[in-house]
């Protein structure tokens, strides 16, 4: 007697579903699946849209909570850093304070759009749409898509210009710093300050100190008073480099032939580090700047240091003011 063929009958898309694997999601699970029959495998293919979302949304949120971020500090970056570097300049305040203005719209903007297609997948595919609309037009919706993104982009064009104005427009110096940047260092003069120069190399790991960090280290600092206008001349001696301090919020190029000018405020003392930001040859990633703040009597004292070692150490003011001082008449 013949076998009855059982399978005889049945639904072919039963058959495929009892032999559909897990889904990606799922298979990323340890023994999620272990205990699943195929039958409710085949369930799983219809699970809504919704559900796979947010089953999504769940495992990243996991990812995220559990993983360990931490906040960018002053003067150099910090490991697992997320966001920019603190503020140590009026200029970079407001750098911080348009770029979370900006996160927050392109944030909503984002969501905006995602949930736009979400709702596009689930109401109008075929099964749940089978009968399309031939709708060519809708005056409001092409009104409302013209005049939203217009008023998003003057609402960004606003605080835009007002920090590039903030930034290009130069206040009154207090002090002037020439920045020359050469294969592979950086050369600063100080022309308000008797006009003494001095280089500025990478200190290699082996010879740093407990607290320097690597690559971000140099044997002759930059140094400025705190809470004073500095003005930095830039410029290149052999190929295109720049000039960048994050804390500060300034980078500029240094350009052979070509003398750039941007300026800072140092808001506090301490070390704030850099980065020539322009690929110049093979050594590039080896040229920090270091800019080291300090106050007005300590940064005097290292003028006067500076001016000794450059042989440009000056007469006492007795000195000065005898020979200033006209020859008496004897007649």
């Amino acid at each position: 007697m013949p076998v009855k063929d059982q399978t005889r009958g049945a639904n072919p898309r039963s058959q495929q579903a009892t032999i559909r694997p897990l889904p990606l999601w799922a298979r990323c699970v340890p023994g999620l699946g272990a205990g699943i029959d195929r039958k409710k495998r085949g369930a799983r293919k219809q699970m809504p849209l919704f559900a796979r979302l947010s089953a999504w949304v769940l495992t990243f949120g996991m990812v995220f909570a559990g993983a360990q971020t931490a906040r960018a500090g002053a003067g150099q970056p910090s490991p697992w850093q997320l966001g920019l570097q603190d503020a140590a300049s009026p200029v970079m305040v407001d750098i911080i304070r348009f770029h979370n203005f900006l996160l927050w719209i392109i944030t909503g903007i984002t969501v905006f759009v995602l949930v736009l297609l979400v709702i596009i997948v689930v109401r109008f595919n075929a099964r749940a749409n089978p009968t399309p609309s031939r709708t060519t037009h809708n005056s409001l919706l092409e009104v409302a898509w013209t005049i939203v993104p217009v008023i998003i982009l003057v609402a960004i064009a606003i605080p835009s210009f007002r920090l590039l104005f903030l930034q290009l427009d130069d206040p009154k110096p207090d002090l002037t710093v020439k920045a020359t940047g050469k294969q592979w260092y950086w050369s600063y003069n100080y022309p308000d300050n008797g006009n003494f120069e001095f280089d500025s190399l990478i200190v290699e790991e082996k010879d740093l100190k407990q607290g320097q960090p690597r690559l971000l280290t140099v044997d002759n600092e930059m140094v400025v008073p705190v809470n004073k206008v500095v003005h930095v001349l830039v410029t290149g001696a052999d190929v295109i480099h720049s000039f960048a301090v994050p804390s500060f919020g300034v980078k500029i190029d240094a350009v052979p032939g070509r003398l750039n000018d941007t300026w800072f405020k140092a808001t506090s003392e301490g070390t704030f580090h850099g980065q020539c930001s322009e690929l110049c040859g093979k050594d590039h990633a080896f040229m920090p700047i270091t800019v080291r703040v300090v106050s007005d009597a300590e940064f005097a004292a290292w003028v006067e240091t500076e001016k000794k070692n450059a042989g440009l150490e000056t007469a006492p003011p007795a000195a000065l003011a005898a020979t200033a001082a006209p020859e008496p008449n004897t007649r």
